[in-house]
């Protein structure tokens, strides 16, 4: 599974986050930081990518998209980068479980 960070998580996470999560990316590095949230999740469902975002209005975005792409909710709150990639390491067996079901198309980290 490949992630693509929001804008609102730093592009100084990907490269930590390579071996769990090979081919992840961040809006910016992508190109993509002035685009809307539509056109990420076009983006992400195009590429394989699976939304990782702090940001709630993804959550009613990928469901009435019928879940394409897949959604990473961080309930984390306002916390540091180490915060949220200790946060993704530590749930990266339980996403790629969660995930291997076909009917999945949110998880939420708190």
């Amino acid at each position: 599974m490949k992630l693509l960070l929001d804008e609102n998580l730093s592009r100084r996470l990907v490269p930590a986050l390579q071996a769990r999560f090979p081919g992840s990316s961040q809006v910016a590095l992508l190109g993509l930081e002035r685009a809307t949230d539509v056109q990420l999740c076009e983006y992400a469902s195009q590429h394989g990518f699976t939304i990782c975002s702090n940001d709630d209005d993804f959550q009613r975005l990928v469901a009435a998209r019928g879940y394409r792409p897949r959604l990473i909710q961080l309930a984390l709150g306002n916390v540091s980068n180490d915060v949220v990639l200790v946060a993704l390491l530590e749930a990266a067996d339980r996403l790629h479980l969660a995930f291997d079901d076909p009917n999945a198309g949110v998880v939420v980290i708190e």
